[in-house]
This record gives structure tokens, C-alpha cells and sequence, in this order.
């Protein structure tokens, strides 16, 4: 069949344009500047866990990475699980100051999670997951990341290695409320630290009855200006 040139003229077009949508979602190695190629941080400790949202497999692997001797089912009981589901991303805020470490929050633009993987730091996210009928949020850890193959590394439910394209993780975490958080020891600042955020963080861990926590997080702060 043969169609008019008109036709064939804007159906072109139509595909250039879609194209152009296309490759648009996925951001190129050049639009994130100033990070290695690649990282992965092959020490963060992995739990496979699909229960409660995977939230005590991420957080226990969060605390794991920083020296705490934790497994998923020994956080169930102080997250009020089950039965919080609802009060899980606060809670596990509140659990993680209570072990002392700082809850600091990252910026909601993926060049700021990738800047704090780069610098050797798993990040805690929040993305959903599911099919067109279904689909609800989940827990998860970024430990890595590929710029030439605009994929990021999760830690996720069972896969200990989940790949994610970075559109397709963009729109997840976006779908997720673009929550996400590093659980840092007060000694340990975060990639360009935004010293309002640490001190936020600080005061948190102290409401959390970690005082002495809170203060070396200052100090760590304070000398670092110096």
C-alpha cells in the first residue's frame, strides 16, 4: 500500500519526536558531571526479605553497613511490626537515632544519591513497584551505579543485585513520594554536607535520647568548617 508523501511526511516526524522522548528519559553520562563512571559498593550487606514493604531488609542492612549486629526479624518487634505498617518510614527514622547513627535526608534530584554512592555511602529509598493493576511502595538501598549504561544497583526484596535503568528508577522513586535518606555515624559526614540538614539530623538523633551522639555530630561538623 502507498501512502500520500504528506502522510508519510508526519508520521516521520511523529517518530523523531517520540524518539527524541525516548532517549530524553534517560539521562546521558554528560548530564551528571563530576562522578566516576561507575561504582558499586560490594560491602553492604545484603538481607532477602519481602516482608513489610522490605523496610526491615533495607534498614537492616543500613545499620549492618555501619557496624551494627542486626538481621531483619530482630527489627520487626521495636518497628511495631505488624501492625505499623503505615508508621514504617517514620519509625524506622526513629530506630535508626535510637542506635545513634543520623538520619540525614538527600536532596529529591538523582545526581545528589549517586554523588553520596560515589562517596561510599548506600542510600536508603523508597520506590513502588508493580504491575498496571497493582503496584505499592517498597524499601530498597542504591549501592551503585553505571553512567554509561544509566543503570543504578539496588538492594532489593530477593535480588541482591537489582539492576534499574535510571528513567525507570526516576519514575519509582518519583511514584514514592522521592523519599530518601543516608544513615550516617555522627563522625561521618555526607558528600558536600548541608550543615542546616546535619544539624536538623543531629537535633533528631538527640530528641531520640542519643545526646552524645548529637554533639560529636556537631563537633564532626564544626571541624570540618575549621
Amino acid at each position: 500500500m502507498r501512502f500520500p508523501s504528506n502522510i508519510k511526511t508526519s508520521w516521520w516526524v511523529a517518530a523523531c519526536f517520540m524518539g527524541l522522548a525516548a532517549c530524553s528519559s534517560h539521562p546521558k553520562p554528560t548530564s551528571i558531571p563530576g562522578l566516576p563512571e561507575s561504582v558499586e559498593l560490594k560491602g553492604v550487606p545484603a538481607f532477602r526479605g519481602e516482608t513489610y514493604l522490605g523496610g526491615p531488609a533495607a534498614l537492616a542492612s543500613m545499620l549492618s553497613q555501619q557496624g551494627i549486629v542486626i538481621t531483619p526479624g530482630l527489627l520487626d518487634k521495636p518497628l511495631h511490626l505488624p501492625g505499623a505498617e503505615a508508621d514504617l518510614e517514620r519509625n524506622m527514622q526513629v530506630l535508626a537515632r535510637e542506635y545513634g547513627m543520623l538520619v540525614y535526608p538527600l536532596e529529591d534530584q538523582l545526581p545528589a544519591l549517586l554523588a553520596q554512592v560515589a562517596a561510599g555511602y548506600p542510600v536508603m529509598a523508597r520506590i513502588t513497584q508493580g504491575s498496571t493493576f497493582w503496584a505499592g511502595p517498597r524499601y530498597v538501598v542504591v549501592v551503585g551505579y553505571n553512567k554509561q549504561k544509566s543503570m543504578v544497583l539496588l538492594r532489593s526484596g530477593l535480588a541482591r543485585r537489582m539492576p534499574m535503568d535510571f528513567s525507570a528508577f526516576e519514575s519509582a522513586w518519583k511514584d514514592g513520594g522521592k523519599w530518601a535518606v543516608l544513615i550516617q555515624r555522627p563522625t561521618q559526614l555526607p558528600a558536600k554536607v548541608d550543615a542546616q540538614r546535619w544539624q536538623q539530623a543531629a537535633s533528631a538523633t538527640a530528641q531520640a535520647g542519643q545526646e552524645q551522639a548529637a554533639a560529636q555530630a556537631v563537633k564532626t561538623l564544626a571541624s570540618q568548617a575549621k
